[in-house]
């Protein structure tokens, strides 16, 4: 069946899935079966979180298990085939080290099942635990045995994968199955987004019963330096009304392009990154978002003493996103100037340079292909927040998606991610890494990777690969699971060939095939943009961008090479299509999976055609031979026409799934219509540019 768009929302609303059970599952002996008439009791005392994850564990039971569940509010009776939910402050259960924030124990005894949460988002997780296990099971049946659980990082924080700023309860409830604790908006003002009208209490107020906090991420307008003597009236206006009208807030992001202040530091230009200029000519300096000013200490003494007048428990996360790739001691200094009050925020892989047969790379934005920690921008942080006793947290993209590919809704390459699990908790072991943001505006979508971090992130948690495994067997059929785990294992050593280069991640992988193909020297056609978007096509480069910015080897020596790893990735792709397409009976998750898998495919011919056009725009432009410049024209066309029958290819596989092509904060950039646009883009040049360059050659 084809979708219309956004039809994808569809499932984001399922909370849970019909009919999950199999009638054929032998119960064991080591197991306890939930029947008809089970009955889960709960304390008098519960709250609204308690309550809502009771009621959706009965929900589960009936809908995906088709067992009809009873709730009794009171005491237990001794009964069997029952559940006690309760605070182990309630029963002195002993949690061991799981007595902690959003922690659990959970009895599994013949008769009854006993649910000790630390708090009542950890009776919840335990809830959405037990789900998790018989949805692997395809079952009501349980393990017996006691198991104790905390996580190692909180918050979890997720921007919405529904729509930019878009939070239903029922993706909320998603969210919180996850095991994600936060949810992030976007905030230019009070019950203002970059969408419009959002009213935040309501939000907050609806989120915490799904055990979720809010945390702002600041879009607010920082004109004001803090030695100005209206500054703090100023600012009281901003973060000061924000606070003071939403106090449930839990916090506020603050990244360097999004809070440009009037910085008075020496190194920096004085100009916002979007007008660094003086009489039209760039002024060769960084504007001061994207450096580590040396008043940042100042204007952040100013927010947080305003901020806290009305939360004192406010977390106010100041984040270095920007300037990752300065100096390191400018950096340093940066950050032993900070009060020690706040939370520092780095990103895991970002940053780094690294060999590429030869050649050297940079890792310029979020990437799985290379796992992390980065040591020149991460690691360097991360010493320093520890050693001056500062909150720390990372953003790690692990809710599944990168900037790999900008338009899928997560990046399928299990043992990848796995790597940088390890890598995480090797972080938090070493330096305190607490907290985590797990995705930026491409949002959150529930997927077999997110199941897998969510496990992952339990302190102790081991064998992670072996989860993976049971996760498999739930997701897409004990049948498939192992043939499955072969074909992720080639695309997980294939996605390491990425290159996760500005002019990649900005151009043909930010929207996939329906990236156009601009000449050098003709008119640029841009992809065309909903007018309701925040950023649209804002966001990418409609022209290869082929700048040397001295981080990586120059564009000309690279690009063949960054061809032909690009070629590996396809070809291991491509390895592991072959091997699920083989599969007799593919369930829905099964289809999208592959449905996905040729996509990226796609996609990764689409940014080899780009980078081979490039080449070719460049030979257009220098060579001074008649006959060899018609032989590049040549050379043109037939890469288009090859683009062309790609773009065709794509066509199908966006119509099987309305999310791919869609981004939050772009919307839809590569659904049917654009990709028909981009058959019309290629026909211009084609009829069009090229006839004109032919003509003009042979004059």
């Amino acid at each position: 069946m084809e979708e219309k768009n956004y039809d994808f929302r569809k499932r984001l609303l399922e909370v849970h899935k019909k009919n999950m059970r199999n009638e054929n599952a032998v119960l064991q002996e080591n197991e306890l079966e939930i029947k008809d008439g089970f009955t889960i009791f709960v304390s008098e005392t519960a709250g609204d979180c308690m309550i809502t994850a009771v009621k959706d564990f009965v929900d589960f039971l009936f809908t995906s298990m088709k067992v009809s569940p009873i709730i009794k509010v009171g005491r237990y009776d001794g009964r069997d085939n029952a559940m006690v939910v309760t605070l182990s402050s309630e029963t002195g259960a002993n949690l061991g080290s799981a007595a902690a924030y959003r922690g659990y124990r959970i009895d599994t005894e013949k008769g009854a099942v006993f649910v000790h949460g630390f708090d009542e988002r950890g009776a919840g997780q335990a809830l959405y635990y037990l789900e998790d296990k018989m949805n692997i099971r395809k079952a009501p049946y349980l393990p017996l045995g006691t198991v104790c659980r905390k996580p190692m990082y909180s918050p979890q924080m997720i921007h919405s994968g529904y729509g930019l700023d878009e939070y239903p309860d029922e993706y909320l409830m998603k969210v919180a199955h996850e095991g994600r604790d936060a949810i992030l908006i976007f905030v230019k003002d009070v019950n203002v987004t970059p969408y419009g009208y959002l009213d935040f209490n309501e939000l907050i107020h609806r989120a915490a019963k799904y055990g979720l906090d809010v945390y702002a991420y600041s879009y607010l307008k920082s004109e004001k330096h803090p030695d100005d003597r209206d500054a703090e009236s100023y600012y009281e206006g901003t973060y000061g009304k924000l606070f003071r009208m939403c106090p449930g807030l839990k916090g506020v992001s603050l990244v360097g392009e999004s809070v440009e202040f009037p910085s008075k530091d020496k190194h920096i230009s004085g100009h916002h990154h979007y007008d660094n200029v003086v009489d039209g000519i760039p002024t060769g300096k960084t504007s001061p978002g994207w450096y580590p000013c040396m008043d940042f200490p100042q204007w952040l003494n100013l927010i947080k003493k305003i901020i806290r007048k009305y939360n004192r428990e406010a977390d106010i996360i100041f984040w270095t996103y920007n300037w990752g790739f300065q100096p390191k001691d400018a950096r340093l200094k940066l950050i032993n100037a900070l009060p020690t009050d706040i939370t520092l925020m780095a990103t895991f892989e970002m940053g780094e340079g690294y060999d590429l047969d030869g050649i050297r790379e940079w890792v310029a934005d979020y990437t799985i292909s290379r796992v992390g920690y980065g040591e020149h921008y991460f690691k360097s942080e991360a010493e320093a927040a520890a050693k001056r006793g500062i909150r720390f947290y990372s953003m790690t993209n692990t809710g599944g998606v990168t900037w790999d590919f900008g338009v899928i809704p997560y990046e399928p390459f299990p043992y990848q991610w796995i790597k940088r699990y390890r890598a995480m908790q090797e972080a938090h072991e070493k330096w305190g890494l607490c907290g985590i943001m797990e995705s930026h505006h491409f949002g959150f979508y529930p997927s077999f990777i997110s199941k897998l971090s969510k496990m992952a992130f339990y302190e102790g948690c081991e064998h992670i690969e072996e989860r993976l495994r049971e996760i498999l067997k739930g997701e897409f059929g004990e049948e498939n699971a192992a043939t499955v785990d072969a074909a992720l294992r080639l695309w997980s050593e294939g996605i390491t060939h990425y290159v996760p280069s500005d002019a990649d991640q900005y151009g043909a992988f930010r929207v996939g095939p329906s990236y156009p193909f601009n000449m050098a020297h003709g008119r640029v056609c841009k992809l065309p943009a909903a007018s309701y978007s925040m950023f649209g096509n804002r966001i990418m480069d409609h022209v290869y961008r082929g700048l040397n910015d001295g981080r990586e080897t120059a564009t000309s020596i690279r690009i063949h090479v960054e061809i032909e790893s690009l070629k590996k990735l396809k070809a291991l792709m491509e390895e592991g299509l072959v091997m699920l397409r083989a599969l007799q009976n593919p369930n829905d998750e099964l289809s999208r999976l592959i449905n996905m898998g040729e996509f990226i495919v796609c996609s990764l011919i689409t940014g080899i055609h780009a980078k081979e056009w490039h080449y070719l725009n460049c030979a257009l432009g220098y060579e001074r031979e008649r006959e060899k410049l018609m032989k590049v024209l040549d050379d043109m066309e037939v890469l288009l026409l090859a683009e062309k029958e790609n773009v065709e290819k794509t066509i199908p596989l966006v119509r099987f799934d309305s999310r791919l092509g869609w981004e939050p904060s772009m919307e839809y950039m590569t659904d049917e219509w654009h990709l028909r646009w981009k058959l019309r883009q290629l026909d211009y040049v084609m009829s069009t540019e090229l006839a004109d360059n032919r003509k003009s050659i042979a004059y």
